[in-house]
């Protein structure tokens, strides 16, 4: 398996290793709630939520609005969202799909 390498240092895939071994929403939830501090666990949500609603089109005012997110972090999501590896693409489409089928 080719490793994805971050500022030329390997990853321990360990962790997500382990993420893609959680079966149900309360494993993960337990997981995440043991991993990260509460701060670090807002701060990830926020930002999913962010580039959720930049893949619906809104503009930063309305995301501001609805998540109490910084210019900053809206910017920084933006540029990730579209420059960014595509984890955020990829998990939005799995989430439109799912609803889709529900």
């Amino acid at each position: 398996m080719d490793v994805p390498k971050t500022a030329n240092k390997q990853r321990s895939m360990a962790l997500y290793e382990s993420i893609l071994r959680l079966n149900t929403m309360e494993e993960c939830v337990a997981f995440f709630d043991d991993l990260c501090t509460v701060g670090e666990l807002r701060a990830m949500e926020q930002r999913y939520d962010v580039a959720r609603l930049l893949d619906e089109g809104l503009v930063y005012t309305e995301i501001l609005e609805r998540t109490g997110a910084s210019s900053a972090t809206i910017s920084r999501v933006n540029r990730i969202f579209s420059f960014g590896a595509g984890g955020f693409r990829t998990m939005i489409e799995r989430e439109k799909e799912r609803k889709a089928q529900d």
